[in-house]
């Protein structure tokens, strides 16, 4: 396999790089009057700007060519075929297929994929309706999603943008420190509460340690015979699910072409689909299916994916901007951030391309955020005036979700100024210490409105740009042994600190906090 770094596009754009370094965003702006209409597109409702990136036509047609030349169109196609593009694990790789209308993933899984959905579906209005109960046949006011990773990440921001009444509470707990499930659970009452665990393998360390000390808790307050009537599973292992104790009909499959980053859409949004209602969990995946054909079908040109993945290629690989910054302006979208810093570290944090050699030029950069008017009080200031540099996304929507006077037009200002400030700067009047350099590139997502829809087409929007910088890189962006090694590594590390003794294996460092801990945690001096 010819290395993209050692193709012809790649050094056309090294040299292109060289040639116009000097050349600010102010500049390009100067000279181009019409730059926001040649370097933004719009589709359905969303807005995509790249035109405050250091990028001009003719760097966005050369990074078109890169896009050609590492064949983003046919691996794009052979994702969509079903072929087993994940080629370390030998499989397809068909989220896309979860969301699936008009067959554009070629309907292999279609009848398995409505099957599930038609399950979930009932589950969801017998829940929320109040037909669905517990062991006192009360209805539950309370619900609690078990899972860690891409299982939590994407129902927490989809449950936490879209939730609405009537139904029960969803709870979100993740972490195996104990600190985070004692404190959801205090308050909750064992009658009315329903546990979702959600883990492909049914194995997850942190998942089932929750899980279990669920079960503990509705035992205490129920009985054992109370378990099947408050715990539901989205798992690939129903069997694992069942000695658990859950009822085969409260089990929700999905499958191992499902990774876990890209397994909202599955059974496992079933918390947000419990928090949204169906229908709004639906016209979700209706949005994300609706950029799934935009990216399916439209020139690269502007074809927004594309487009975003190309911008983020051009600052990571050319202008060597190591970090991005995903910054919403909307608390909606809080946890946005942790979603695409998910997706495009698990997937692209990659050292070796697809042969296993060492890859040739950086893949993914160190992605961190946070909602904006919160992060110009944060890490603005280090975006503004630091030495190192970050690439930022700014997104927001154009119609407010609150009907609150003289909130949102300070909201969008602040934004857009941020965006201004960072591509132009200042230069303080001649104060060296209110100078700010500008020439920080940044793009802008406006949405029309931040609903079912938009929600769906934005998150698709960035798992199918990460898929396209994994094919330029040369790199699979859907396994994660990087994430195993350290789970391998804490279970042979447990049994030791229940033990008296340090085993002489380990380096100095482990042994010895090996020791600390179990002092301390003993109450020893």
């Amino acid at each position: 396999m010819t290395r993209i770094t050692e193709t012809s596009v790649w050094q056309a754009l090294i040299a292109h790089r060289d040639n116009t370094q000097s050349r600010t965003i102010a500049e390009l702006f100067a000279a181009e009057p019409r730059r926001f209409g040649a370097l933004s597109r719009r589709h359905d409702g969303l807005l995509l700007d790249l035109s405050k990136n250091r990028i001009d036509e003719a760097t966005l047609a050369r990074l078109l060519d890169l896009a050609d030349t590492a064949g983003v169109a046919k691996a794009r196609d052979q994702m969509f075929a079903g072929e087993a593009i994940n080629t370390s694990e030998d499989r397809p790789v068909l989220h896309v297929a979860l969301r699936d209308r008009a067959k554009l993933a070629g309907g292999a899984k279609t009848q398995d994929v409505n099957a599930a959905r038609t399950r979930m579906a009932d589950f969801v209005a017998a829940v929320r309706g109040g037909q669905e109960t517990g062991a006192t046949d009360q209805a539950f006011t309370d619900v609690v999603s078990l899972a860690i990773g891409g299982s939590h990440l994407g129902p927490l921001l989809a449950a936490t943008a879209l939730a609405k009444g009537p139904g029960p509470r969803v709870h979100f707990v993740a972490n195996v420190d104990g600190t985070d499930l004692s404190a959801v659970l205090n308050g909750l009452d064992p009658a009315t509460t329903l546990f979702l665990v959600g883990s492909k393998s049914f194995t997850t360390q942190e998942t089932m340690t929750n899980a279990k000390t669920a079960r503990a808790w509705v035992q205490a307050g129920l009985g054992a015979d109370a378990v099947p009537r408050h715990f539901a599973a989205m798992t690939a292992a129903p069997d694992v699910a069942a000695e658990f104790g859950i009822s085969q009909a409260r089990v929700f499959p999905f499958w191992d072409w499902v990774g876990g980053r890209f397994s909202l859409w599955s059974a496992v949004g079933l918390p947000a689909a419990l928090a949204m209602g169906w229908d709004g969990f639906d016209e979700m995946s209706a949005g994300a299916h609706a950029m799934d054909g935009h990216f399916k079908t439209a020139p690269l040109a502007d074809n927004l994916p594309v487009l975003l993945a190309l911008a983020g290629i051009w600052n990571n690989n050319f202008e060597n901007l190591a970090a991005h910054a995903v910054v919403p302006y909307d608390e909606r979208l809080r946890h946005l951030p942790a979603l695409v810093q998910q997706l495009e570290m698990e997937s692209n944090g990659k050292s070796v391309d697809l042969d296993g050699q060492p890859v040739a030029t950086p893949t993914a950069p160190a992605v961190f955020g946070m909602t904006g008017t919160n992060a110009q009080h944060s890490f603005h200031q280090w975006l503004h005036q630091g030495l190192r540099n970050a690439a930022v996304d700014f997104i927001a929507a154009a119609r407010p979700g609150h009907d609150l006077d003289g909130h949102h037009d300070k909201l969008i200002a602040n934004m857009l100024a941020q965006a201004e400030a960072l591509a132009f700067g200042t230069d303080g009047g001649g104060d060296p210490h209110k100078a700010c350099p500008g020439n920080r590139p940044s793009t802008t997502i406006l949405i029309e409105r931040l609903d079912a829809r938009r929600l769906g087409m934005l998150i698709a929007l960035y798992e199918h740009k990460v898929f396209v910088q994994g094919v330029i890189w040369g790199i699979n962006s859907f396994d994660q042994f990087g994430v195993e090694l350290g789970k391998q590594l804490a279970a042979r590390l447990l049994p030791d600190l229940a033990a008296t003794e340090t085993p002489a294996t380990y380096d100095s460092s482990t042994a010895g906090l090996i020791g600390a801990y179990r002092a301390w945690r003993d109450g020893d001096p």
